[in-house]
């Protein structure tokens, strides 16, 4: 008997084969699949891969932009897109090894998703019903044998049903949703593909109700009164007791009563120690704060960067809700195994001499995976951001296993003619998981002198401070994938993606999340005329719905059932508005592209507004006054182009940012003339070549060096380009050239 196992991607494929493989494994090419050949005690055994979903829901007859539209099937990925042709080979190979095959086992990622490709896989390629299935947590060789040898005899039916529920109702929802806002701006003159979905719209309203929230607050002034003294040879500071003062007459009565006064008497002095629990393991989403925190890394990267530790086998799977990790996992040899990598054995060591190793496990569990840690592997040659989210993992791992920091709070009241001012400082007496969790950690060490009771503090001065409230906080990457969570909205896997698409869609920007004009006005006209798209409620409720399903307690049938009678009836109505939700659409859209595409006051006209364009050669920058000012500035063919709200210092033009992937933003002026973009040095230099005083050849085929401009300054270049690329940076010598840069 031959078996056939199916992996979700290609790196998981060899990695279960090498730790089945009673020797080495054969690897053999299929068109661009791959797949081995091994025996496990004696038996033969293929392992080959799926790469991700090969299967995704389409119309099952596509008629238009209709809506609402409830038929759709699953349909191989190369048949929806010319960039997906490469899933036919991964196809055709699982379609060849199934014939040879007499069991099945998926060893896809054990989650919903993973479910979904396998259940897929099963039934539309290998044309069965039911497979074995392997369960693993890590793609390391004794967990992957692990699974293997006790592994189900059936797919986990209840991960398979809620996966595609969810995948129909995300289709329902996004298509028929997407359809209808697209249809409206159609229907009242104009075109602009829009877009919503059953977690979009809920997340977008939520950070709409924040940027209302803080556009109509109104702050209100209060004082504060602060005392610094001196107590031997120490600065205290001390705020008076009744904190803020919402009344400025009672701060004008305290400040009458404590003027001039030249000592303050120590009332009272309390020490008070607690212990600081470590901190729980990390789930994916305090991962993902933590790592913005920490690195600034957004949370669809650090799930990323997580999901590439996994398959390298150096970190357990990151798509998890828990917040514990079980002793099952064996902690002695994962810390053991840890203390191999010279940065963590001093402090492996120092745990390992605990026993038992007793992690402070969280409250938040998941019934597929415990929450992330280190395997104890010892890492290759990790890319920066790797590193960091390795290193994070490995500490976090150790902190929860250590003792609890002792912290101490010191409190003195000090008493100026009867008004009572307290200052307090905390300071760490035993670091304990605070060493483990260096250089992470951010505590706030304050240590007051050590004043007793009747005591004199020297008063340098007493000072009233102005002050008003401020608004609530705009939400940021990771602040605003905690809100999600806490209210069910998305999943720990789809949430970054979810924050992605509104920033793709520009309904969002910024690293304080700003809400768009264009994101302000959809979710007010849907609140006017669809108020159901944008209900958390409902959505919150499919979610619970699609939890019951893979606990096996409701029908993935009656689910989708009930959202289709949603649907039906919200866009039915939303038909009959149609050409006035577009109305009002459109003037968001335009109101938004005047505002993203304004770029600064034209210099040459009175009253022009310089504004990004698009025409038959890319982008560039004109007058909003054109014809009558045809003036234009050219910008670069790539990367995206952001008003910087800055302007020149050299010349006045307006600045714009320039972001492309791999580099750190730029700001550059747009005025091609501008002094900025040469050296004060090179400008002689230039005048000479412009008056065809200095004569240069190319090194590389002999016709004349000529002075050539781009967006980002001048430089010399040769004069039978594009055939010869030669180019030289302004002041270099003949014959040296810049290398990698092409103009």
């Amino acid at each position: 008997m031959v078996e056939l196992i199916i992996t979700e991607k290609p790196s998981s494929a060899e990695k279960v084969a090498g730790a089945l493989a009673d020797g080495k494994p054969t690897k053999k090419k299929s068109k661009q699949s791959s797949y081995y050949e091994l025996t496990h005690n004696k038996k033969p055994i293929i392992v080959t891969s799926a790469v991700g979903h090969l299967y995704g829901l389409v119309e099952d007859k596509a008629n238009g932009w209709k809506y609402p539209v409830f038929d759709i099937k699953w349909q191989s990925s190369d048949k929806s897109s010319k960039e997906l042709k490469y899933v036919k080979d991964y196809i055709d190979t699982i379609s060849m090894l199934a014939q040879k095959a007499d069991e099945f086992t998926v060893a896809c990622d054990y989650d919903v998703e993973g479910e979904v490709i396998g259940f897929n896989v099963i039934r539309f390629v290998c044309k069965k019903k039911d497979a074995n299935r392997m369960k693993f947590s890590t793609l390391t060789k004794p967990d992957l044998v692990e699974a293997y040898d006790h592994k189900s005899p059936h797919l986990d039916w209840g991960q398979a049903h809620a996966g595609e529920t969810r995948h129909k109702l995300d289709w329902f929802y996004g298509i028929n949703l997407s359809r209808a806002l697209t249809n409206s701006v159609k229907a009242a003159g104009s075109f602009k593909i829009m877009s919503a979905g059953r977690v979009q719209g809920p997340a977008l309203k939520l950070l709409v109700d924040r940027e209302r929230e803080i556009a109509a607050f109104k702050p209100e002034p209060f004082w504060q009164i602060k005392l610094l003294g001196e107590y031997a040879k120490a600065v205290v500071e001390a705020w008076h007791k009744a904190d803020k003062i919402f009344d400025k007459k009672e701060a004008e009565r305290i400040m009458k009563v404590v003027k001039g006064e030249k000592e303050a008497v120590v009332q009272s002095v309390t020490r008070t120690q607690r212990e600081q629990a470590p901190p729980y393991p990390f789930d994916l989403t305090t991962l993902q704060s933590e790592s913005y925190a920490q690195f600034k890394i957004t949370p669809k990267e650090t799930l990323e960067l997580a999901q590439s530790l996994y398959l390298a086998g150096l970190t357990s799977y990151p798509r998890t809700s828990s917040q514990q990790l079980d002793p099952k996992l064996g902690f002695v040899k994962i810390m053991t195994d840890l203390s191999k990598q010279s940065e963590y054995t001093a402090l492996c060591k120092e745990l390992l001499k605990v026993s038992p190793l007793k992690p402070n496990n969280g409250k938040k569990t998941d019934p597929a995976h415990p929450a992330i840690y280190p395997t104890g592997l010892v890492p290759g040659d990790l890319r920066p951001h790797e590193k960091k989210v390795y290193d994070l993992i490995a500490r976090r791992f150790m902190a929860t296993f250590a003792k609890p920091a002792l912290r101490e709070t010191m409190e003195v009241v000090l008493d100026v003619k009867g008004e009572n001012f307290i200052a307090k400082g905390t300071r760490t007496l035993q670091e304990n998981w605070h060493v483990f969790y260096q250089p992470y950690l951010k505590m706030e060490e304050v240590t007051l002198p050590n004043m007793k009771e009747k005591e004199k503090v020297a008063v340098k001065e007493i000072t009233e401070l102005d002050k008003e409230t401020q608004p609530p906080n705009r939400f940021n990457q990771a602040s605003i994938i905690k809100e999600l969570e806490k209210r069910n909205l998305g999943t720990k896997a789809t949430r970054a993606d979810i924050l992605d698409r509104l920033f793709q869609r520009g309904y969002v920007e910024g690293v304080q999340i700003t809400v768009s004009k264009l994101g302000m006005e959809t979710v007010a006209v849907l609140e006017k005329y669809a108020p159901t798209i944008v209900d958390e409620k409902l959505t919150a409720h499919f979610e619970d719905d699609m939890e019951l399903i893979r606990e096996g307690k409701e029908k993935q049938e009656k689910v989708l059932e009930e959202a289709k009678k949603v649907l039906t009836a919200l866009l039915t109505d939303f038909k009959k508005k149609e050409k006035l939700i577009g109305e009002d659409l459109i003037k968001s859209i335009q109101e938004t592209r005047d505002v993203q595409n304004y770029i600064g006051k034209c210099l040459r006209c009175e009253g022009g507004r310089l504004q990004m364009k698009r025409g038959k050669f890319g982008q560039f920058i004109a007058c909003d006054k054109y014809p009558e000012c045809a003036i234009t500035f050219k910008l670069p063919s790539k990367g995206l182009i952001k008003n910087s709200e800055k302007s020149c210092e050299a010349c006045t033009y307006p600045m714009v940012k320039v972001i492309t992937k791999g580099r750190r933003p730029q700001e550059v002026c747009i005025n091609p003339e501008c002094k900025s973009k040469v050296s004060s040095e090179h400008q002689q230099e230039i005048k000479k070549i412009e008056m065809q005083k200095v004569a240069k050849k190319c090194p590389k085929c002999g016709k004349d060096l000529v002075l050539r401009k781009s967006f980002y300054g001048q430089f010399i270049g040769c004069s039978g380009y594009p055939n010869c690329r030669h180019i030289e940076n302004l002041g270099m010598e003949q014959g040296k050239e810049k290398k990698g840069k092409k103009v």
